[in-house]
C-alpha cells in the first residue's frame, strides 16, 4: 500500500514512518506541507494519507478539503494526526471527513488501529 505521510517536522516524518515500518507498511512517501502534498497527490496514486494539522502554507485540515473536494481523491482514506486535541478541531476535521483522528503521543498500536479503521471505511480493507 502506498501511503502519503505529511508533517512539516522531519522528527515526526521519521517516527512515523518507523512505526509504519514495524507495522509492515513500507511504501511511504513524504511531503513537508500540504502544498507538496496536493503535488504528489496530483502526480501519483496514493492509498492513504495521513496528514499533521498545524504545517505551514497549507495545514492539514485543508489538504483534507482539498482531498475530499477531488473526485479522483475524494474516497482516500485520510487519518489526521495531531497535537490538536481541541474539540472544535475534531468537530471540524470530522465535519470535512476525516476517516481517523491521532491525538499524538500516540503508539504503534494505536496507528495501526487508526490505519484498520480508515481503510476499512472508505472499502478498502
Amino acid at each position: 500500500m502506498r501511503i502519503l505521510l505529511v508533517d512539516d517536522q522531519d522528527t515526526m516524518i521519521r517516527i512515523i514512518k518507523n512505526l509504519l515500518s514495524d507495522i509492515g507498511y513500507t511504501d511511504v512517501t513524504t511531503a513537508f506541507n500540504g502544498q507538496k502534498a496536493c503535488e504528489i497527490l496530483s502526480k501519483e496514486t496514493i492509498e492513504l494519507v495521513i496528514s499533521d494539522w498545524n504545517m505551514p502554507n497549507m495545514t492539514g485540515l485543508d489538504l483534507l478539503k482539498h482531498v475530499r473536494s477531488d473526485p479522483k481523491l475524494a474516497n482516500t482514506p485520510f487519518i489526521m494526526v495531531t497535537a490538536e486535541a481541541e474539540k472544535d478541531n475534531i468537530v471540524a476535521a470530522i465535519q470535512a471527513d476525516v476517516d481517523q483522528y491521532i491525538v499524538k503521543p500516540f503508539k504503534q498500536d494505536d496507528l495501526e488501529n487508526k490505519i484498520t479503521l480508515a481503510l476499512k471505511k472508505r472499502g478498502k480493507a
